[in-house]
């Protein structure tokens, strides 16, 4: 019997980007990107207890979860969890103060902007952390619209061209907002229910995430849009994961463990096959 991958399986190259610790830095920098949008942002602040210092660790863990199941779960586990989410977005509302406008935190173009800073801080991050190819970069753009449509999404960017295009759209929108200064600054300053360990790596993961968000992005947090920032970051992202390549596996689902299994199985056998002469 063929075994159930779900949306991606061990040929992806989902599947060999999310497999890299370095890419906790990418989940990091969605955030950063997520929060410049005023209505995603004060819909997410009204709503979600990623706000509340005594659940917001539960909260972020249930994200990453999701995604992890999204990513390497067998096709009925996705449905289950995309469902769950879906029903949960489509109950709740946010308001806008700017123009007193009610909201659904469903509405299709919020959806959009939250998938593609996720999508595109994964393919960044991989990309200059030296794991992906300009080749490989498009590979994983392509795959992402099947995570799209989980979400409720018809269709999403499926290339660096389309990516490039969207976000140029959405940018005449975005603005530092006083709710994203609060979530930035509880990236900063981490309280609550989180590990001891995790309060002191968030702040550096944070920090290192800053400077691999684009220049307009930064100056609209108030940061140095500098060339010297983006290549003291590469070079921090490059020898980032040279080191964390070196380090024991951090104990995972049995789904994310099997995938570690398949994909470096894979990668041994075609790193190791003989070329013949002339083949």
């Amino acid at each position: 019997m063929t075994q159930d991958h779900g949306l991606f399986g061990p040929d992806s190259v989902t599947w060999r980007v999310h497999l890299e610790p370095v890419m906790w830095v990418g989940g990091f920098r969605a955030l950063l990107l997520q929060s410049l949008h005023p209505r995603v942002m004060r819909g997410t602040y009204q709503n979600s207890a990623l706000f509340d210092p005594k659940k917001a660790w539960s909260r972020f863990q249930r994200t990453v979860e999701f995604v992890g199941t999204r990513t390497f779960g067998a096709t009925a586990d996705v449905e289950r969890v995309a469902s769950r989410v879906r029903r949960l977005h489509a109950s709740l509302r946010g308001y806008d103060p700017d123009t007193g406008y009610t909201f659904r935190l469903d509405d299709p173009s919020h959806l959009m902007w939250v998938h593609a800073t996720e999508i595109d801080s994964y393919a960044v991050i991989a990309r200059r952390s030296g794991l992906l190819d300009d080749a490989g970069v498009e590979r994983y753009l392509a795959e992402s619209v099947r995570a799209a449509r989980v979400i409720g999404l018809d269709d999403a960017p499926s290339s660096r061209a389309e990516m490039r295009e969207y976000l140029a759209g959405v940018r005449p929108e975005l603005k530092l907002t006083d709710e994203a200064r609060a979530a930035v600054g509880s990236l900063f300053a981490p309280r609550g229910d989180a590990p001891s360990r995790v309060k002191l790596a968030i702040p550096a993961i944070a920090t290192l995430s800053l400077g691999t968000l684009p220049r307009w992005a930064r100056r609209l947090y108030g940061l140095p849009g500098a060339p010297t920032t983006d290549l003291g970051t590469t070079v921090a992202l490059r020898t980032l994961r040279t080191v964390t390549d070196l380090l024991p596996d951090v104990p995972a689902p049995p789904n994310i463990q099997e995938a570690r299994r398949l994909v470096r199985g894979e990668v041994s056998e075609r790193r190791w096959t003989p070329r013949l002469v002339g083949g």
